[in-house]
């Protein structure tokens, strides 16, 4: 009788580790596809009276920017890199979800970014861009970005700018980056 479910156990071991070799090869407009429902193109935070607000939904941030509240969240409290609160901004389709939710994994590393990544951080009245999350992360935790492209006084409301470099491009003006950033916040 103890039998059945460990040939059980291995039958569906046995299948699922099947459907991973399939999933191995699949062609990149399927990969593609996958990438846009993971939401891991891009991520926007705000750091705002000791709490961080992260969300992988530009609404859902924009919402917040214009009210100062998430109607849905994720709390973790004292969770940030010196103590934070973090509050994650849910859409009404993840609010119910315990896991698979872009802006946490790719916080807790669990979900890597798109090769296409933007993110935007709003922390002491500076707005930051980044083109990957891992210079993300790492301002997140330093509090600054060590290489940079600084404009002053031209973000929406008259901010700082401020747009992360990295040793491949830290002697260019990041124009790309510009141009994205103008169209995310509909500027001209």
């Amino acid at each position: 009788m103890k039998l059945i479910p460990i040939a059980t156990g291995l039958m569906a071991i046995t299948l699922l580790t099947a459907c991973g070799g399939e999933m191995a090869k699949k062609g990149s407009a399927e990969t593609m596809a996958e990438s846009s429902a993971m939401n891991n193109n891009d991520l926007y935070e705000v750091h705002h009276e000791g709490r961080i607000y992260i969300f992988d939904d530009r609404d859902v941030y924009e919402d917040f920017l214009t009210v100062g509240e998430t109607s849905f969240r994720k709390v973790r409290i004292g969770a940030g890199p010196k103590g934070e609160t973090l509050v994650f901004g849910l859409t009404n389709e993840d609010k119910k979800k315990m896991s698979g939710i872009a802006s946490v994994d790719m916080y807790d590393g669990s979900l890597e970014a798109s090769e296409d990544f933007y993110g935007e951080m709003r922390a002491e009245g500076r707005i930051y861009v980044f083109g990957s999350l891992e210079e993300m992360n790492t301002a997140r935790v330093v509090g600054e970005v060590p290489l940079r492209y600084t404009e002053i006084g031209a973000g929406p409301k008259g901010e700082t700018v401020v747009y992360a470099l990295n040793s491949s491009n830290k002697k260019v003006r990041p124009d790309a980056m510009i141009a994205k950033f103008h169209k995310m916040n509909d500027m001209k």
